[in-house]
This record gives structure tokens, C-alpha cells and sequence, in this order.
């Protein structure tokens, strides 16, 4: 264990020796950014109890670890290693990255229309700046967000999808990063950039996942800016390790009559924080973010949402749910900001938690700030148990009391995850969600 101040140190020394190394492979123009984003880490430190947005979630044994950063560039992982992260047959495109680097003998990119670009962003910083650098870090503000600030001093490679004016991908692109815990304790900073250009359209899914039951640390950026009249899928699986700790943030930039559907799944991680902030800066925006956890034993999630309706005439629609049992911690807060000029907003907010044991604890904290007059904004949070009635009448059709209560359960999160329109993932989701609740095998085949 270390101290908090050495615990920077940790990360300042890290920086000095990737400093350089940057400056030399077509990143020089960054540099700026990455200096500054790295003396706010320092002058910020890592969030304590004490800061209000941070007040349910202790990020000390983050802190307190050491971790190193995996420089040898080595991909010690098998194809058939990837298979139980993937879906469908990655028409789309495959994109893996391997302790937070672009691993290429393992991805498939397949043709795509023209002007399309799936690939490492590393790669792309050189060989397409002027498509780059206009939106990379722009929009996700490292000023007051510790891990944010981290992310952008250390960014170096992440994925990298552009769609070109007009341009519609119709197959789902997915974005794999995979670390493989060790009995060293590694941090991948993975930054990506997603940019759909005026009247495209792309499906993107983020797979988080850990081969191996050691200590690790993700800590990513996600930038996806929807320009006019784009339409953009958007989901992100959280599977880490048991022993994991993920760290996020997605940040979402909309342009006029733009249409964006974030869906966020966790499934996985012993200390997992989303911050998802997005703002409607254009009139007719829509926007939809769903998101459905289930924490077990000592795990902890914690959803931080801020929708900004910068504009008049935009809709927005949060609906979270969560399932806790065990000793399991589970976090909402839910922020919707509604501008003095952004007239004719029509926003909803819906938290629900569900607790399955006595020792499970959730905090919902739902917000609305409206300095606009005409407008239409309501939000809601429900915390409850497993229904004793429905409970007694599934039991009296024989079914025992753990199968009963994991199709509860089930029936509870399938109103999130219909939601998801790629049914492979989907079904893939459904599957992993039954492998967690007790007796859930037994559920597979009738659902």
C-alpha cells in the first residue's frame, strides 16, 4: 500500500518517460493538451469522499495501487481466447485492443463504404490528423474530473471511427479491449473518438473484459460527436474481472436534429464508475440513454448522467435500472440541465433498483435545473424488493424459490435489454445476465 501523494508520484514519473516518445510519432500537437491535462491531475489528486460527486464511491484502492503500464507492445492472447466476447460474425468490423493497444492479427476489418475509417487511433493521429484533431479531446473536460484528466495525459491509442457525409454502415462495429490480468497490476488508458458526419448513420459496441482473475485498472474516454442529422447506436459492456477497477467516462457532443442511443450494461468489475454527459447543442436533437447493472458480492457501480439541453425543441429519455444482492453498492445520480434559451425541452428521467438481499444498498439521486419556462421535465426513482406475491405464485407452479426469484429477476431486466436491437448481443447479454442470478441455468431454455 502506498499513499495517496506517492500514489501521484506513481503517474508523474509515468508521464515523464511517455512524454517524450509522444512528441516523436505524429502526436507533437497534442503535447500541449497532454501537459496540461497532466498538471490538473496533479493539482486535483484522485477524488475523495469529501467531493460531493464522489461521496458514495471511495476510489482509495485505486489510490493505493501501483499500477504499471504494459509498454512491451507483446499480444499473448489466442483467437479462440476472443470468442466468448464476441457476437454475430463481425460483418461490421472487429477491433481489438490488448492492454490498451491496437492488436491488428486479431481484429477484422472488413471493406466498408467508402470514406469509412475503423482502426487505431494511434494510427489515424498520423495518417489522417486533419480528421482527428478538430474533435479529439475537445469535448470530454479533463478541468474537474481527475480520471478524465489522467485519461488525456496518458491517451496514446484507442479506437478511432469516422463516417463520412451521408455514409451509413449498416452491420455493427465492435470496439474490444481486453487486459490480461496478471499477477502484476496493470492501467490501460484507452481514448476513442467516434464522429458520424452530417445525415450518416453507425452502430458502434465498447466490450470491456479481462482474461484472468488479476488486479487491473481501465480507465477510458469515449468521445462521440453526432453532427446535423446523424444517427448513431451506441452501447458499451462492461465485463471486467472480479478484481477489476473501471473507470469511464462517454462523452456525447449533438448537432442539430441529430439522434443518439447510449446503452450502457455492466456485468462485471469489483469498482466500476460511468460518467456519461452529453449535450444537445443543436435544435431537434434526440437522445435516449438506457442502462441496466447487476453487482454481486462486494461489487460497486456507480452511474453518474448529466444531459445538457443546450437548445431549443430537444428530447431526451434516461431509464436505468439496477439489480443488487449480496453486499453489492449501486449509485444513480441522474442530472438534466435545461438552458434559459433551450424552450420546448421534453426530457424524463426513470431510475429503478431492485435489492435482492438485506445487505444491498443503492442511492438514487434524480436532479432537474430548468431556467427555461416552457417546458416539459419529470423524473422518477423506485427502489423495491422481489414481489412476495409473484414470488408464492411461480413457487406454486414448481418452481423452486431460487429459480423463482432469478425469473423475477430476469422479467425485471428484460425491459432494459429489449431495448438493444442487435439481437446476437442481445442474446449473448441474456445469456451472462442468467449466469449470474442463482439457478439462472435452468432458465436459459425457457426464455
Amino acid at each position: 500500500m502506498i499513499d495517496v501523494q506517492e500514489g501521484k508520484d506513481v503517474y508523474v514519473a509515468q508521464f515523464e518517460r511517455i512524454e517524450e516518445a509522444s512528441s516523436r510519432n505524429g502526436q507533437a500537437w497534442l503535447l500541449p493538451i497532454r501537459r496540461a491535462a497532466m498538471a490538473r491531475f496533479v493539482e486535483l489528486g484522485f477524488p475523495t469522499t469529501k467531493h460531493e460527486e464522489w461521496r458514495s464511491t471511495n476510489v482509495a484502492r485505486i489510490a493505493n495501487t501501483v499500477f504499471e503500464l504494459e509498454n512491451s507492445g507483446a499480444v499473448d492472447v489466442s483467437r479462440g481466447e476472443l470468442e466468448p466476447f464476441t457476437f454475430g460474425d463481425s460483418a461490421g468490423g472487429l477491433v481489438v485492443f490488448v492492454n490498451g493497444r491496437f492488436a491488428p492479427e486479431l481484429s477484422l476489418i472488413p471493406r466498408l463504404p467508402d470514406g469509412v475509417k475503423v482502426g487505431s487511433l494511434a494510427e489515424a493521429m498520423q495518417t489522417d490528423p486533419g480528421l482527428v484533431e478538430p474533435h479529439l479531446a475537445r469535448h470530454a473536460c479533463y478541468q474537474q474530473q481527475p480520471f478524465t484528466a489522467l485519461n488525456t495525459a496518458f491517451m496514446e491509442d484507442g479506437a478511432f471511427v469516422y463516417v463520412p457525409k451521408g455514409k451509413v454502415v449498416v452491420e455493427p462495429i465492435h470496439l474490444l479491449f481486453l487486459t490480461t490480468a496478471s499477477e502484476r497490476a496493470l492501467v490501460t488508458h484507452p481514448r476513442n473518438l467516434i464522429v458520424a458526419e452530417p445525415s450518416s448513420q453507425v452502430t458502434v459496441v465498447e466490450t470491456y473484459a479481462g482474461l484472468g482473475d488479476g488486479v487491473y485498472f481501465t480507465n477510458a474516454v469515449t468521445e462521440i460527436i453526432a453532427r446535423e442529422n446523424s444517427v448513431i447506436d451506441h452501447y458499451k459492456i462492461v465485463r471486467e474481472g472480479g478484481a477489476a477497477f473501471h473507470m469511464a467516462t462517454l462523452q456525447l457532443h449533438q448537432e442539430r436534429s441529430s439522434t443518439v442511443d447510449a446503452h450502457t450494461v455492466c456485468l462485471g468489475g469489483i469498482l466500476v464508475r460511468n460518467d456519461i454527459n452529453t449535450v444537445l447543442d443543436g435544435e431537434g436533437c434526440e437522445c435516449t440513454l438506457n442502462g441496466l447493472y447487476l453487482v454481486i458480492g462486494k461489487e460497486h457501480v456507480d452511474n453518474h448522467l448529466v444531459v445538457d439541453h443546450a437548445s431549443p425543441h430537444c428530447n431526451s429519455r434516461e431509464f436505468f435500472k439496477g439489480i443488487l444482492d449480496g453486499h453489492g453498492r449501486g449509485v444513480f445520480s441522474g442530472r438534466i440541465i435545461v438552458r434559459k434559451d433551450a424552450q420546448k425541452t421534453d426530457a424524463k428521467q426513470t431510475n429503478r433498483s431492485l435489492l435482492l438481499s438485506q445487505d444491498a444498498r443503492v442511492e438514487s439521486k434524480p436532479q432537474l435545473e430548468i431556467l427555461a419556462n416552457d417546458v416539459k421535465c419529470t423524473h422518477g426513482a423506485t427502489i423495491g424488493q422481489v414481489s412476495e406475491e409473484a414470488l408464492f405464485y411461480l413457487r406454486s407452479r414448481g418452481l423452486s424459490k431460487e429459480a423463482a426469484r432469478s425469473l423475477l429477476v430476469f422479467a425485471f431486466a428484460g425491459e432494459c435489454l429489449d431495448r438493444v436491437r442487435i439481437k446476437p448481443l442481445r442474446a449473448q447479454l441474456e445469456t451472462l445476465l442468467l449466469a449470474r442470478l442463482p439457478q439462472g441455468n435452468l432458465l436459459r431454455e425457457a426464455v
